[in-house]
């Protein structure tokens, strides 16, 4: 049996529902016969009558009856699919999948992705952290769409697109009597809390330290910028932490200097090239290149 007609299923319906055929054709704009030949032609399909007369008065028969109940959710989920699809014309429906590490993540994205969701309410994107290594293995394999991660990142497949670079920054407890700019053989000679092994950002501040000529030899190691940050405060050691990671309030109780080399590492955008760009992941690609303009102030104000 071939599809039914949801035109004809709804004029039907219509005739059920107002007693008269000719009523429903003036509800329609049609004629009476181009009524009864749409009901006429549901009938052959289904083999069966649908409406019967009493009178002056249009009925559903027993099978007319049941079908109606049907036609009720056949028209709901029809009305919904076609307000599904529009919203895809209307704005940004889908989802997102997003990696990058936990200090993007908790110092550059909450206002980004709340501007996306304002603007795009039906946009439902999820934020994945883990170091870039990994992040760059989930979009290879298509388990995230995009990733912000640190460079380098290597394989013909990505397209990569760098956006700013995050600079370093050295701190201390407060009081700390520490030069105006730090240098590897001054942060050597102090108890230091790192970044745990294993993450890009231990091994730029490893070789930030070893250009010193020292050895690097961490009291602590820590997976959370935050938890760094804490430990510092309470005077158990200096660390090295992005500046992103510093607000004002962590000025009052820490000492902030910049570093002599300057050490930074460079953000990027990474997805598959063969990545079908629909209008949420384009969308979304838009805001987070913005911040390519990303200024960081002098950590000195």
């Amino acid at each position: 049996m071939s599809a039914l007609n949801l035109d004809y299923l709804k004029t039907f319906a219509l005739v059920a529902e107002l007693g008269s055929f000719s009523a429903a054709a003036e509800r329609l704009g049609l004629t009476q016969p181009a009524i009864s030949l749409q009901v006429r032609a549901l009938e052959r399909q289904l083999g069966v009558r649908l409406v019967e007369r009493v009178g002056r008065t249009a009925r559903p028969s027993a099978a007319g009856v049941e079908l109606l109940d049907h036609a009720e959710r056949i028209e709901a989920a029809t009305s919904q699919a076609i307000e599904a699809v529009a919203r895809h014309a209307k704005g940004v429906l889908g989802r997102v999948r997003l990696g990058t590490g936990a200090t993007p993540c908790a110092f550059l994205l909450p206002p980004l992705l709340a501007g996306l969701k304002h603007r795009f309410p039906d946009l439902d994107i999820t934020v994945t952290t883990g170091n870039s290594a990994d992040i760059v293995r989930s979009v290879d394999d298509n388990l995230l769409d995009i990733g912000l991660v640190s460079l380098p990142v290597s394989g013909r497949i990505f397209e990569v697109t760098p956006l700013f670079d995050e600079r370093f920054a050295a701190i201390a407890p407060a009081g700390t009597d520490l030069p105006e700019i730090v240098t590897p053989e001054i942060l050597a000679e102090r108890p230091l809390i790192l970044y745990e092994p294993g993450a890009n950002t231990r091994r730029i501040t490893d070789d930030w330290l070893a250009s010193g000529g020292g050895a690097t030899r961490p009291m602590m190691a820590l997976g959370s910028v935050d938890a760094i940050k804490e430990m510092v405060a309470v005077g158990l050691g200096a660390a090295l932490v992005p500046e992103i990671a510093l607000r004002a309030a962590d000025r009052d109780r820490l000492v902030v200097r910049p570093l002599s080399p300057p050490l930074s590492r460079r953000f990027a955008l990474v997805l598959r090239r063969d990545k079908r760009l629909d209008r949420a992941l384009r969308e979304t690609l838009a805001k987070l290149k913005t911040l390519a303009t990303l200024g960081q102030p002098d950590i000195k104000s």
